[in-house]
């Protein structure tokens, strides 16, 4: 194997597949990358056995072949080499050694034998769609901060999607829950997606897929079956097992008898919640939240470092409530709202609270409350 690449090009993919190889292995292999040459084009492949990522860019390549080389040391090395650099890689029979040399520098890299890299892309997806990168995007950006990280309840670890259909409109939704909040995001149903099983794709995967989304605008390429997911992005492939569990009734979460009405500015709402949440060191960041009259009063205690209380004028007409909230939860959900007015539904201090950005009804998210 020879080629020639520019060390942009090779960095740019070598960053998108090497985030993928976990540092701590116990099967070698898996902390290879493997490197495929031909017809002028460089494939760089990274796995964990869960998730595939497979990039392809242009090269030079004056000879063919294939080798498997340690991912993260590759990328320290390419990303240290001076901008502009021309890179040659090449590995020669029998060697034992992949030679990469750039300018005055050179190096040599253990490699491992290609016929021992497992190969995840392969297998029957009989679903497929297309989906544009600004829905998905959209998806995974008000859905992600939701995903459970408590191992225990594996089936919480990712996203929820599924075909669905509300009031009379056939869409595709995507919803994550941790117990405490609950996100639940709508995009019009793409064509070829009706028969799609609902599947639950793990949030390592969730991360990798929103790196490869930011650098395209074009429509992603969607495949997937029970078990396992693909999406395509021209030059970049992603693909991914599915979590094998069964994600909970999310509906029965959501509460149907929320009377109590609040429209408030999300921004002064969002930055009066952070700066009386500075009190409060413990990890809930509890903040007590009392509406009364056209007063809402923010508070927080601690008993090392004191009380903290604010006020804001807001338009609110129904019975007095006081309700409490994780904090950090509730700036989670406002950084979601890119309009002006956050709307709160409320029932009482003890049931949960429906929140939703004003501009956009596609979204709606559950807050658990708390006590203060």
């Amino acid at each position: 194997m020879k080629l020639t690449i520019e060390r942009a090009a090779l960095l740019k993919s070598l960053t998108h597949v090497q985030s993928v190889v976990e540092r701590r292995n116990t099967i070698p292999i898996l902390s290879n990358i493997l490197l495929r040459a031909e017809n002028d084009q460089l494939s760089l492949t990274a796995t964990d056995m869960d998730l595939e990522v497979i990039e392809t860019t242009t090269a030079e390549v004056s000879e063919a072949g294939a080798t498997t080389t340690p991912a993260h040391t590759l990328y320290e090395i390419v990303r240290k080499l001076p901008e502009g650099s021309q890179v040659q890689i090449a590995l020669e029979p029998g060697a034992g050694r992949l030679t990469l040399s750039a300018g005055r520098s050179k190096f040599n890299l253990a490699v491992l034998p290609v016929d021992d890299f497992p190969v995840m892309s392969g297998g029957d997806l009989p679903v497929s769609f297309g989906l544009a990168a600004a829905e998905l995007r959209g998806l995974i950006d008000r859905a992600e901060f939701a995903i459970s990280t408590e191992e225990t309840r594996y089936y919480l670890n990712g996203i929820y999607f599924h075909a669905t259909d509300a009031e009379g409109t056939k869409i595709l939704r995507a919803v994550a829950t941790d117990g405490h909040r609950l996100a639940r995001v709508e995009a019009p149903l793409p064509d070829g997606a009706e028969n799609m099983p609902g599947v639950i794709v793990p949030r390592k995967t969730v991360g990798e897929l929103r790196k490869l989304i930011e650098e395209t605008g074009e429509a992603v390429d969607i495949a997937l079956s029970d078990t396992k997911i693909r999406f395509g992005f021209g030059k970049a492939v992603l693909t991914s097992k599915l979590i094998d569990g069964t994600f909970p009734d999310y509906e029965r979460v959501i509460p149907s008898g929320n009377d109590k009405t609040l429209d408030i500015e999300c921004k002064a709402f969002a930055d009066a919640v952070d700066r009386v949440s500075a009190i409060s060191i413990e990890k809930s960041r509890a903040v007590k939240v009392v509406m009364s009259g056209n007063t809402l009063t923010l508070s927080a205690s601690s008993p090392e470092h004191g009380t903290a209380t604010e006020e804001l004028e807001i338009n609110y007409d129904a019975d007095d409530i006081e309700i409490g909230f994780n904090s950090r939860y509730l700036l989670d959900i406002a950084k979601q709202v890119k309009g002006d007015t956050l709307n709160l539904l409320m029932s009482d201090g003890s049931s949960p609270t429906i929140l939703r950005d004003t501009d956009d009804l596609s979204a709606l998210y559950v807050l658990m409350p708390m006590r203060v």
